[in-house]
């Protein structure tokens, strides 16, 4: 909408924008239009009001439809309308609410926040997650109702604390998905903007209603002012303008004449028997507004901070410390599924969803049947095997046991990728050689229809024909490998805070004594890999040996030897200053770092020796 209307008096653009918010909320349900606010409830109270609503929720089944982003699109153009309105409400000069002025001061916050849930909610992406059956979210993601029920109680004033005192509530009557529990920040973004879209629209309505009053109420002082007399004419227009008589229009009117004079003694007062009329006073009004006000202003703030609070929360530790899956996982009998990184911890989840989306067993079942595989007998006495580590059946050669205990189905590119990653090799030279054949066999056909040859030269183009098939089918291979076959990073352990004795490694770089030139270049090229992996218990060290001769020593080894000593050396005495002990090594292939001969090793060759 255009906030800036061409009319011909100020009424006229007052009325036509009250009319048009007023019919942007005829297309929503009276529950869609009013503020999301309910009773306040402290810590204790809202743990036990996520219990109930867990038992009330019931899950739908069936189709269902994306309704969120057409929600926040239109979310988006309601607040950027009543943006538009304050900016020319203070260009006029009027005054605002304290809740505008919020809205207008942290608008740019708003629009960042709208941005964002955009670009991370992608069409159809809440389609994944369990609708509702039943309620005022029904046909709606059961996360989102979690978060409105937040917002509602909390009046929109969100913490981590707090949150996580609900989920873990929710989740003692009713386990939600992985899936939902990723889905919660930005399911609270969308709330707090649809809450922030309520308030706004009817701040709106309560800034036109006001400046409605001050536009009659201008009009009778400058009557009083000119012609006293035409008083009662200026509150005969206004009342067959037939203003609404709400809170905001009362208190704008009262404000504006009251204590200007006995001459508005009149208006007041025809103002107060319209009131009377209908069952109210214009006190009792003036109060409801000044407590409106107020209201609306600690909400807009609570939202704005609950804004701040989702965009600077670490997720993953959130997502981590509710998730009944990784409270499952953590029981590892070996101990390692802890120590794991975030992104490892994260994709062992991950094939569990998507394990119990084509299984009849929940997310938590899954992780279930998972323990129960590493605790079996036949592998109990078994010191170290991998079999013991949850990793073996998420990732490694277990899956299909996994898959079979969870009663797995898998579709047809499912079943094809798990095929070949049982036979790799086999399906790989397979397909190279059906295609070389299928490529030999269509060029040679064409040579046979059209030309005239001997069988030798027959045989030759045939081997010409494989070879150039050949060459096609693998590069053909090659590159459909590269997209039926997703990479996979490899677990690692987490050593983010530093690597534990236990796990202390020595880094080898396997290098030439040719000269002192590439006797510095490997040097430095070691001190850049410990600057880059400053660990505390890593270690790195050259492997050195010399390049094939005829004799067993030539005149330059020794010296080659003792400058690469003595720059190992003094490495150690330089980064031994700032507290790191003797982190350099260097190491000698063969028996005294004696030169090998060419044709093969001798007897001592895999000897290692350190020289410092």
């Amino acid at each position: 909408m255009n906030m800036k209307v061409k009319s011909t008096t100020v009424f006229e653009m007052l009325s036509r924008m009250r009319e048009y918010f007023l019919k942007r909320g005829a297309f929503l349900n009276a529950t869609e239009v009013d503020p999301i606010r309910s009773e306040l409830y402290n810590s204790n109270q809202i743990k036990v009001h996520a219990g109930i609503v867990a038992r009330y929720h019931k899950l739908l089944k069936g189709k269902r439809n994306d309704k969120l982003l057409k929600r926040l699109d239109d979310n988006e153009k309601t607040l950027v309308e009543v943006r538009n309105l304050l900016v020319e409400s203070i260009q006029s000069g009027q005054s605002l609410t304290p809740a505008a002025e919020w809205l207008l001061d942290n608008f740019y916050l708003i629009e960042e926040q709208i941005v964002t849930a955009k670009k991370h909610l992608p069409k159809k992406y809440s389609e994944g997650l369990p609708y509702l059956a039943n309620g005022n979210s029904k046909n709606m993601p059961r996360v989102y109702d979690i978060a409105l029920e937040i917002i509602a109680h909390r009046d929109g004033d969100v913490d981590s604390n707090g949150l996580k005192g609900f989920i873990s509530a929710y989740q003692s009557e009713k386990i939600l998905t992985l899936g939902e529990l990723w889905a919660i920040p930005i399911m609270m973004k969308l709330a707090v903007i649809e809450n922030l879209r309520r308030i706004a629209e009817k701040t709106a309505l309560d800034m036109i209603d006001n400046n409605l009053a001050d536009y009659w109420g201008e009009k009778m002082i400058e009557t009083v002012k000119k012609e006293p007399a035409d008083l009662v004419l200026t509150i005969a227009d206004m009342s067959r303008s037939k203003p609404v008589l709400n809170s905001p229009f009362v208190a704008g009117f009262t404000r504006k004449l009251q204590g200007k004079g006995p001459a508005f003694a009149l208006p007041l007062k025809w103002l107060e028997q319209q009131l009377y009329k209908e069952g109210v006073s214009g006190t009792d009004l003036v109060f409801q507004d000044n407590q409106k006000q107020a209201a609306d202003q600690v909400s807009v703030k609570n939202s704005i901070g609950t804004l701040r609070f989702i965009g600077s929360t670490d997720w993953r530790k959130f997502v981590e410390a509710s998730s009944i899956v990784e409270q499952i996982l953590r029981t590892d009998i070996t101990g390692i599924y802890p120590q794991l990184d975030f992104a490892t911890r994260d994709r062992y989840r991950h094939v569990i969803e998507n394990i119990s989306k084509r299984s009849p067993l929940s997310e938590s079942e899954v992780a279930e049947k998972t323990i129960e595989l590493t605790k079996r007998p036949e592998i109990a006495e078994k010191q170290y095997a991998r079999e013991k580590h949850v990793g073996f059946y998420l990732i490694g050669k277990g899956f299909g046991q996994l898959k079979e205990a969870a009663k797995m189905r898998f579709n047809l590119k499912q079943s094809l990728t798990s095929f070949m990653e049982k036979r790799p090799a086999f399906i790989y030279l397979f397909s190279i050689a059906i295609l070389t054949l299928a490529v030999a066999v269509g060029m040679l056909s064409v040579a046979w229809i059209y030309g005239d040859f001997r069988s030798l030269v027959l045989i030759i183009l045939a081997l010409l024909c494989l070879a150039g098939g050949a060459h096609l089918a693998i590069t053909f291979t090659n590159w459909l490998a590269t997209i039926w076959i997703k990479p996979q990073i490899l677990p690692r352990l987490d050593f983010s805070k530093g690597i534990p004795l236990k796990f202390r490694t020595l880094v080898t770089v396997p290098t030439m004594l040719t000269s002192k030139n590439e006797i510095e270049e490997s040097i430095e090229a070691l001190e850049v890999r410990f600057l880059a992996n400053q660990g505390g218990k890593l270690y790195f060290s050259l492997l050195t040996d010399f390049t094939d001769a005829d004799s067993e020593t030539m005149p330059n080894d020794s010296l080659l030897l003792n400058f690469v000593s003595e720059r190992i050396q003094q490495l150690n005495d330089k980064y031994n200053e700032i507290g790191q002990s003797d982190t350099f090594f260097c190491s000698t292939v063969g028996e005294n770092g004696i030169r090998k001969k060419p044709g093969g090793w001798g007897t001592n060759e895999k000897e290692v020796n350190f020289l410092l």
